[in-house]
């Protein structure tokens, strides 16, 4: 069945796949964004260019979309003015939430949908649980909770959220962090991955007031993800292992990412959803996973651009305090 399908964002790192595959599966999908972006959306996907806060997108709640998928709501105050926006005109509404919203620390080694929402250390995630809360109060508005978590498209997954920074550092034979010992499983999931069971919850009645994740089922050590991206840069990880606690001290904006995400082990059930979509498959090999982020890196390497971020010093002064440790040690 041919759906109506309003993606809010549309063209970002996680909702452009998402639109490709809408359109493939033969919806009528338009984007609402600021146009900011040099991405392409598909042939036949209609663009219209605006802001949340602009009185045009006010009108969207009266365009009879039979699905709404919100990409770039972040705080409470956003959704509210959602529901206020499309509450009664039927629609499906999806909100991108986080999986970070997930307990920290864990009590359990794998993550269910059971899993309390959680995280006393980071504020985005805190504001994602706050519009997860909004949502479920609403009574006038047929909502859907999706909970990625991190997704790999078009930048490379990094410890410090410190995108291309990390590529520089090993193309320049620096030192790299990583918290402790490297050993952690971590969950990837490509985008254009994600985006097939995604696509296939719209408009599902089994999943109107529901919350699902959507992830690969299989998960990678952190030092086995910084040792492929260095592979297919073509030169050699120097990794230096860092306690967490260590990291906070020297970064304290670190801990939201951190101590809120990145420290724990992240290991995902997918049954719920795969019970309402079916079964789906995930790229399994880290090289797979990362070829496109390590390409969309080379090709930003080959435009030029900063080669370093006000990172960079504070990147080695840890490496080398951290190594200096060891000697002291020796």
């Amino acid at each position: 069945m041919s759906l109506k399908v309003l993606f809010v964002g549309g063209t970002g790192n996680i909702s452009l796949p998402c639109v490709t595959e809408a359109a493939k599966a033969g919806h009528r999908v338009t984007v609402f964004n600021r146009g900011a972006t040099s991405a392409v959306v598909p042939v036949g996907v209609a663009a219209i260019a605006g802001d949340m806060g602009d009185p045009l997108y006010r009108e969207l709640g009266r365009s009879e979309f039979d699905v709404v998928c919100q990409f770039i709501a972040f705080r409470p105050e956003q959704i509210i003015r959602d529901i206020e926006v499309f509450s009664g005109g039927g629609a499906q509404y999806i909100f991108i939430s986080s999986a970070s919203v997930y307990q920290k620390p864990p009590r359990r080694h794998v993550i269910t949908e059971e899993t309390p929402a959680v995280n006393p250390y980071w504020s985005y995630s805190q504001d994602k649980i706050a519009c997860e809360s909004a949502l479920k109060a609403a009574r006038s508005l047929t909502w859907t909770i999706v909970r990625p978590s991190h997704t790999v498209r078009t930048t490379l997954p990094t410890v410090f959220n410190e995108g291309d920074s990390l590529g520089h550092r090993m193309l320049a034979a620096k030192p790299v962090i990583v918290q402790g010992d490297g050993a952690t499983p971590w969950t990837l999931t490509r985008c254009a991955d994600f985006a097939v069971p995604f696509v296939r919850l719209l408009g599902k009645r089994a999943a109107f007031g529901e919350t699902f994740h959507i992830t690969s089922d299989d998960a990678y050590a952190w030092n086995d993800i910084y040792n492929a991206i260095a592979t297919g840069l073509g030169v050699k990880a120097d990794l230096v292992h860092v306690p967490t606690d260590t990291l906070i001290r020297y970064l304290p904006e670190s801990e939201g990412p951190l101590m809120g995400d990145k420290t724990w082990a992240a290991l995902f059930d997918n049954t719920k959803v795969k019970t309402i979509v079916g079964d789906f498959e995930c790229v399994k090999d880290i090289e797979d996973v990362l070829a496109e982020p390590i390409a969309s890196f080379k090709a930003r390497l080959k435009s030029g651009g900063p080669s370093a971020t006000d990172l960079d010093p504070l990147m080695d002064r840890i490496a080398r305090e951290q190594r200096a440790l060891g000697d002291s040690l020796a």
